[in-house]
């Protein structure tokens, strides 16, 4: 059985081995997360110890999933800061280790964002993800809206520009 919570940059300093592990694992499987092999493993440090950061001062949220005591998956939620926006959030970097996929987690991960961005008074999501990729599916299963795509969004790590698809969800506020 796996437990989501969401965690304190104190907590993700005490994680930070599993989240570099579970980044790897996800950029060596094929995930489109704004990374591009070879990925070293300084730059995925340094990517935890900024989101830590944002976390810190209040401008992200990080859900983890863990079983057996090991971060097995991940979400994040990016809270957009402007006066204009403060109704809204992205969500990001939905993570799932490879052992532990098609098991519900990825789902499961977005219902828990979607009840965290409720409970911080967000009543508009969105996300990008790649064109074809699992998480287009996964997103419209989730009640996702598609809005479109935009073409050569994204760079692979064979060089080549693919399209990115846009979503949006509108949540109660609880």
């Amino acid at each position: 059985m796996h437990s989501i919570r969401s965690i304190s940059a104190e907590d993700g300093t005490a994680l930070l081995p599993d989240l570099v592990e579970l980044l790897r694992d996800s950029v060596e499987n094929g995930a489109s997360v704004g990374f591009l092999l070879p990925f070293s493993r300084s730059s995925n440090t340094a990517y935890w110890e900024q989101t830590l950061k944002d976390i810190e001062i209040g401008n992200r949220t990080l859900l983890v999933a863990e079983k057996d005591g090991r971060v097995v998956g991940s979400v994040q939620l990016e809270l957009a800061t402007k006066p204009n926006a403060l109704h809204r959030a992205e969500v990001q970097k939905l993570l799932v280790h490879s052992v532990h996929r098609k098991q519900g987690l990825g789902r499961a991960l977005m219902s828990a964002v979607e009840e965290v961005a409720q409970d911080l008074g967000r009543t508009l999501l969105v996300l990008d993800t790649l064109q074809g990729d699992n998480g287009e599916r996964l997103y419209a299963k989730c009640g996702y809206v598609r809005v479109g795509e935009i073409p050569g969004y994204a760079t692979l790590s064979d060089g080549s520009l693919h399209a990115t698809v846009l979503f949006y969800k509108l949540v109660d506020v609880t």
